[in-house]
């Protein structure tokens, strides 16, 4: 890695390197990347010599009265550890990049639709938590209570990296607040998380491949939000692949943003068929059902949420649902690295 970062340092002094831009740019990022990893590699290598100094200095004393100042360094090194592993796990193409979510109800009605809320909720509220900033691409309201689907643009560093672990399907288990018997009911909602491409990236899309629907976007509770036609609908033949958007005032923004979810949305598919061996990038396109789910969230007879991938669990419930998904995600990065 540092004959990486020295030979691109050295192409950079050669004479007409920012002629072209474009490879100036590419090798200004791979530099910055670069030394975003060297860079506290080196302050932890650093700290551990020091640490091995005091350690020395310490059993040649005999009296132990540094142990205070070396448990302080011990706990400073493994957090400084933590940060450094998550950085290197976060190294795939995409890790660094903004990302879509979506988030559709299973079947259930009612039940399904105000648990993909829910989620809908806990997502926002980590982002906002985490300084990511987002817009809400598309919302269909319930018809009851609930969401029908959501569709969220992320925006922020390592966006994708850090919630792709959400992609797949999430089981709620309680006493429904719809029945009036009290009944414990399970509910299930998808998540579909894909990295967002920039224009560097080229996916065809033929116009004759896409139909085009439009319709008056609508708030809660069905009321018109435009009288005219504005939100957009695009059906993908090849894939079958379904986006749709209603939150831009026109429908011009809307076509906009439709197609920009969808060019994300065939890349993934793209990436699913070419690395079959591998977890597929875009979630499990598996059935909303029992079975299928990466996590489950209980809150009755008892409260856990426990992903059935790592194993990672919690009996802390309400700080999950308030957006505190931070060792999920990281327990899904250090397995996924295991399978690699």
């Amino acid at each position: 890695m540092r004959k990486k970062l020295a030979a691109i340092e050295k192409r950079m002094e050669v004479p007409g390197f920012w002629d072209d831009r474009e490879k100036a740019d590419e090798s200004v990022m791979k530099l910055k990347d670069l030394r975003s990893i060297l860079t506290p590699f080196g302050e932890l290598s650093n700290k551990i010599s020091e640490l091995r100094e005091l350690l020395g200095l310490d059993v040649e004393s005999g009296d132990g009265s540094l142990t205070g100042e070396i448990d302080l360094e011990l706990g400073e090194i493994s957090k400084k550890m933590n940060e450094f592993e998550l950085k290197i796990l976060l190294s795939g193409p995409h890790d660094k990049g903004n990302a879509l979510i979506m988030i559709h109800p299973g079947a259930g009605g009612t039940e399904s639709q105000d648990w993909a809320e829910m989620l809908l909720r806990l997502y926002k509220r980590h982002l906002d938590e985490n300084g990511f900033s987002y817009r809400i691409l598309d919302l269909q309201p319930g018809d009851e209570a609930g969401i029908k689907n959501a569709t969220l643009d992320i925006s922020g560093e390592f966006a994708y990296g850090r919630l792709k672990s959400e992609s797949g399907i999430h089981r709620l288990v309680r006493i429904s607040p719809f029945d009036s018997s009290s009944r414990r009911h399970t509910s299930f909602a998808s998540v579909f998380v894909s990295p967002i491409i920039d224009d560097k990236i080229e996916v065809e899309i033929n116009s004759n491949d896409i139909r085009i629907d439009t319709y008056r976007s609508s708030g809660a509770g069905g009321q018109s939000v435009n009288k005219v036609s504005s939100a957009v609908r695009m059906t993908h033949f090849p894939t079958g692949i379904v986006v749709q958007c209603q939150n831009e005032r026109s429908q011009h923004r809307n076509r906009e943003m439709a197609m920009k979810v969808l060019r994300s949305r065939v890349y993934a598919k793209l990436l699913e068929e070419d690395e079959q061996k591998k977890e597929r990038i875009a979630g499990e396109k598996k059935d909303i059902s029992w079975g299928n789910q990466i996590r489950s969230y209980v809150f009755h007879p008892y409260t856990m949420v426990k992903d059935h991938r790592t194993s990672v669990q919690t009996s802390n419930i309400q700080a999950v649902m308030d957006g505190n998904i931070d060792e999920f995600i990281e327990g899904f990065l250090r397995w996924k690295e295991r399978k690699r």
